[in-house]
């Protein structure tokens, strides 16, 4: 752990603290009229994308947001219109992309970086120190920027949070053209913070509407290894996967389920359920204590741009669910898998996105309380009975959520799928939506691309408090997308 380099890892932060009226004196940034979509394909926007370099860069770029305004984007990862700004400027912050230092000392350790660094890349430079990005969504190639905004989640919620809840400070881009910075405020409810404690929280899941991150202070974890002890059980149905889960999830700080939405019948909802923890350096074989430490991130290539539509089809969807239920073990105790196994299976090939052909494909994520497991196990009849296949398909069980008023994850049941565009699907979307806002649930925005400004009010009951933080400091809108302009926000 002493071996990590006392001095940062990249230059030093480049946040010039400029006044508003310094905004027209910076140099116009080049530009490009690019047609962007998100990681679904289903709906692109074109944009002027600008690439940002700096801060400075940004400033420049917030002059030309006139009428559509200005929206940042990391690595396209999120599925819909969240970094879409159809007519308008859009700002790339992938450039920004520097670690610019570690605090090894601290308790927990820290990680300063500007907001275009990967995950992939910060696990990269990070796990040979043995320290652990505590949070990690389903694709390492997001942004730190992205990460934020969207407040991602993972297989640990239950037990470690959100994404938000690691961050210690962030730097926002306002559209003043000053940066602040955002330090996590101690308090424990809304109403005792102060402006900056609401702007932080706010900005933490505020999908880039108050502001373009710039640079952020997160907190690590340690680890003494690069392995996990995962446990799997194959489930006969939904109702199997639902009791195993309640029981025992508060057992492992990792848990999740892949299950089967084309089966019916008595084995309806069965599914493979995988839990884990962080393996110890005892616990790895002879041959892995050498390198316990060892990032495992193997690469079979980019898929190409040539799948037609209708990839996934009743024969490749039931071929792929059996194949994939047959495979787990019956019942498997302590394997030791690598993070790519256990963590980013997808990221093994790039652009897998393709596979579903050009019209693309919709991501629907919903949560519900726990109280209402009948409305959720209803939810995923309609699903798997509804015609729509999907084979990439997740259950996880979520805990407490935090303060960001528009953070997607809350006590209860989240099921993910990945549904090809197809006619009257809409009509499914919606009828989910129904249920969903029934029960008290809601969807995740960082997925979305349909709702209706009317559902979701109704899903985030604190919408009020993002758009009392939002409209004080961007009065006029000037950070907005293609998703904030359908929602209403």
């Amino acid at each position: 752990m002493n071996a990590f380099p006392a001095a940062p890892l990249g230059n030093d932060l480049d946040l010039p603290h400029i006044r508003p009226s310094e905004i027209e004196q910076q140099p116009p940034i080049p530009q490009r009229l690019v047609e962007i979509h998100g990681w679904g394909r289903a709906a692109g926007a074109m944009s002027h994308l600008h690439g940002i370099e700096s801060v400075a860069d940004a400033v420049s770029a917030l002059r030309s947001s006139a009428g559509r305004g200005v929206t940042p984007r990391g690595l396209g990862r999120s599925y819909g219109d969240a970094a879409q700004n159809s007519g308008g400027a859009t700002l790339d912050l992938t450039h920004l992309d520097k670690i610019l230092a570690v605090d090894v000392a601290a308790e927990p350790a820290t990680v300063t970086v500007q907001a275009g660094v990967s995950i992939d890349t910060l696990m990269k430079a990070l796990l040979p120190f043995g320290l652990w990005v505590p949070v990690l969504p389903g694709t390492r190639q997001v942004t730190i920027g992205g990460a934020i905004a969207a407040d991602v989640h993972g297989k640990n919620h239950h037990t470690q949070g959100s994404f938000g809840n690691h961050v210690r400070s962030l730097d926002l881009l306002t559209p003043d053209g000053s940066v602040r910075t955002l330090t996590r405020p101690t308090g424990g409810s809304w109403e005792g913070l102060d402006d900056d404690g609401r702007l932080f929280w706010t900005t933490i899941g505020g999908m880039g509407l108050t502001g373009a991150i710039v640079a952020a202070v997160v907190e690590l974890q340690r680890v003494e290894t690069a392995y996990f002890t995962v446990d799997t059980d194959r489930c006969s149905d939904i109702d199997d996967l639902m009791a195993r889960m309640s029981e025992g999830d508060e057992d492992y700080n990792y848990s999740v389920a892949w299950f089967d939405a084309v089966t019916r019948g008595k084995h309806m909802g069965r599914a493979v359920l995988t839990r884990g923890d962080k393996a110890r350096l005892s616990q790895l074989e002879p041959k892995q204590r050498r390198d316990p430490l060892k990032f495992a991130a193997p690469s079979f290539g980019t898929i190409p741009e040539v799948f037609p539509n209708r990839m996934v089809n009743k024969l490749t969807a039931k071929a792929f669910s059996e194949f994939w239920y047959r495979k787990a073990p019956q019942h498997r105790v302590g394997e030791l898998q690598n993070i790519t196994q256990f963590f980013h299976p997808l990221d093994i090939v790039a652009e897998w996105n393709r596979l579903y052909g050009p019209n693309g494909f919709l991501q629907y994520q919903f949560a519900v309380p726990f109280d209402q497991p009948e409305t959720f196990k209803r939810c995923f009849e309609m699903i798997v009975t509804s015609g729509h296949l999907s084979c990439l398909n997740v259950l996880k069980r979520f805990g407490p959520g935090n303060l960001s008023p528009l953070s997607f994850p809350m006590p209860g049941w989240t099921l993910t799928v990945d549904l090809p565009i197809e006619p009257g699907l809409d009509r499914l979307c919606d009828a989910l939506d129904e249920e969903v806002v029934g029960a008290g649930g809601r969807v995740y925005l960082a997925k979305d691309s349909r709702l209706t400004a009317q559902r979701f009010r109704q899903m985030y009951p604190r919408l009020d408090d993002f758009l009392s933080v939002r409209n004080a400091v961007d009065p006029q809108h000037l950070f907005s997308s293609d998703l904030a302009r359908r929602l209403e926000i």
